[in-house]
């Protein structure tokens, strides 16, 4: 609005500075009496010509040549420049070194820029301001209540993390039923049909035989989701989402708890190590994940193994059939059952799978744990997304309603 007045005052302006420019044309008056005018009558209306551009507000000087350009008689050198003299040589040009006070009286163009020129220029400079704040008003309102829906689904983020992370913190012995909640969870996607994946129907599912042990945890984001739903302004977090991000949370705790084991048990020096060679910023694509919807039914039953029974190339066709592979099989060992690594000693018999176990295993022996940590991160945040639609506008708070009735016009 603050560009749109500034157009339209630069326009009442420029009308001004025309109409004061008709005013003052000497049209009428022979060449011989300009000649003759007095000195200070030239001065006074180069006086005037510095008031016009004080009022109009604008600058004359990227239109008009500047005094090094002129001639040894006062006119422009440049032939692109249309001056009374060259058109009319018997006129002389009453000339001071300042542009704005050159005084040619007599002659209709005795300026070197024409008014309709001028007017033309300073309307096509408001008719511009104008268009600039028609096309950028709408997007600048958009972009102001986009910001805002981000700021909330992020602070809303943000307290999901924290009950999570104390829930878990409290209940450690949990992490592996956690994290096989989230992959049994998820792996019913099915590809032919698009159904199933990452939709929190294992909460309609948790007494097939393949969920067996994992009551326990299901419980656990049963009680975090009261206390996370009561602190929320933008509706109760779903099942889907919830899973999903206590996965973050239990990885997030398990690479903590190594950071910690390198450090000798030394939790402050554990911390520190994570802090500085740990994967937390690879979590970026995982939170804007965010916004699944729940399944109101369970998923079709024998899409999921149990894991504790099933051989290396049932795991591998059931991880192929969702689009992963023996790599994310291998990253994923923890996700399997509650001992590492006996699940990894059963994958290492593989030939496909063998180069990946060794490479996540070497990995977790360095400081920085970089190709294991990133590997499980990526691959869970696609395992995430299966199935799923994402609401971006999920979780932001109920836009106010306005009584029409109550308004006075």
């Amino acid at each position: 609005m603050r560009r749109v007045a500034q157009a339209g005052n630069l326009r009442f302006r420029c009308l001004i500075l025309a109409r004061h420019c008709d005013t003052h044309r000497h049209t009428s008056q022979p060449p011989d009496r300009a000649l003759n005018q007095p000195k200070h009558h030239c001065i006074s209306r180069a006086r005037r010509g510095e008031q016009l551009k004080k009022m109009a507000g604008a600058t004359f000087l990227p239109t008009v040549q500047a005094p090094a350009l002129l001639g040894a008689r006062g006119v422009a050198a440049s032939p692109s420049v249309s001056s009374p003299a060259r058109r009319h040589p018997h006129i002389q040009v009453c000339c001071k070194g300042n542009v704005e006070g050159i005084e040619a009286a007599g002659h209709e163009e005795r300026l070197r820029f024409r008014r309709r020129d001028f007017i033309g220029g300073c309307v096509g400079t408001a008719i511009g301001l104008e268009l600039i704040e028609g096309s950028t008003k709408f997007t600048g309102v958009a972009t102001a209540a986009d910001l805002i829906e981000r700021r909330q689904r992020s602070e809303f983020q943000s307290s999901i993390k924290d009950t999570l992370y104390t829930a878990i913190k409290a209940k450690p012995e949990l992490v592996p039923s956690l994290l096989t909640l989230v992959l049994n969870d998820a792996i019913t996607y099915d590809k032919a049909t698009k159904t199933g994946g990452a939709n929190g129907s294992i909460r309609l599912e948790i007494s097939r035989h393949e969920n067996s042990g994992l009551s326990a945890a299901l419980d656990l984001l049963i009680e975090a989701k009261k206390e996370i739903d009561s602190k929320s302004k933008g509706g109760p977090i779903s099942f889907a989402d919830l899973i999903q991000f206590a996965a973050q949370s239990a990885l997030k705790r398990s690479f903590l708890d190594a950071a910690i084991a390198k450090c000798g048990g030394n939790e402050e020096k554990g911390r520190t190590l994570y802090s500085a060679y740990g994967s937390n910023g690879q979590w970026g694509l995982f939170d804007k994940t965010f916004g699944r919807t729940d399944a109101q039914e369970a998923d079709p039953e024998g899409r999921v193994p149990d894991w504790s029974k099933a051989s290396v190339h049932e795991m591998k066709d059931r991880f192929v059939a969702v689009g992963l592979g023996p790599r994310q099989l291998a990253v994923m060992s923890a996700f399997l059952g509650p001992d590492q690594a006996a699940t990894e000693e059963q994958l290492i018999a593989d030939a496909d799978c063998r180069p990946w176990v060794e490479k996540y295993q070497r990995s977790r022996e360095t400081v920085s744990r970089t190709d294991y940590e990133v590997d499980l991160i990526t691959t869970l945040t696609k395992l995430s997304s299966l199935g799923q639609k994402i609401n971006y506008e999920a979780y932001t708070y109920p836009k106010p309603k306005i009584d029409l009735g109550k308004l006075k016009l």
